[in-house]
């Protein structure tokens, strides 16, 4: 199996694929190293039970998800959802990710968001995707900017996540604002 043949769209470093069955135990394991990482912002399925139910959901027309892998190893870096997907004249998603702690702060997610913005955009026929991030969240909101995320708005009381419901910024990204260019 080629590179290719592996992955929906690749980098120079990550490539993307969606989940499998197949990548319960890794990812499990990765979610269960990365959760102090991960908190307070997201609780990805650490269990073998909850990754399941995670994979039925994704398997529902109005989601979509992605796995960001380094392409030297095939190792997953990190994960990314596309939720809430509306087409008709919204063609519009709204995504969550998280990178798993042996990858971050090494550019892999970056790489690997703009590869499922081309995607989304171009293969998913997506005109706009929207991310809601905590105000706190800083690596969560440099990645958005990096990304080329505009910042919408702000939303109280948004999403009920660790017990209480969190305040969020509204980012957002649109076909136009990637057209023209590479990963």
């Amino acid at each position: 199996m080629t590179t290719n043949d592996r992955y929906l769209a690749h980098g120079p470093r990550v490539g993307i694929r969606h989940f499998t069955g197949a990548d319960r135990d890794e990812f499990t394991a990765l979610a269960r190293q990365s959760a102090e990482l991960h908190r307070p912002w997201l609780f990805p399925p650490a269990e073998d039970a909850a990754y399941d139910a995670y994979l039925l959901r994704l398997r529902e027309p109005e989601r979509e998800g992605f796995l960001i892998c380094e392409l030297a190893d095939g190792r997953i870096a990190g994960y990314l959802t596309v939720n809430n997907i509306v087409h008709g004249a919204f063609r519009c998603g709204a995504i969550g990710y998280g990178a798993f702690a042996h990858a971050a702060g090494r550019g892999l997610m970056s790489e690997g968001v703009r590869l499922v913005l081309h995607h989304a955009f171009g293969e998913m026929g997506l005109h706009r995707l929207e991310v809601n991030v905590q105000p706190a969240n800083e690596r969560s909101i440099a990645l958005v900017k990096r990304a080329g995320f505009r910042l919408e708005g702000f939303s109280p009381d948004f999403l009920f996540i660790d017990g209480a419901w969190r305040d969020h910024e509204r980012w957002a990204i649109t076909a136009e604002m990637v057209a023209g260019e590479t990963v």
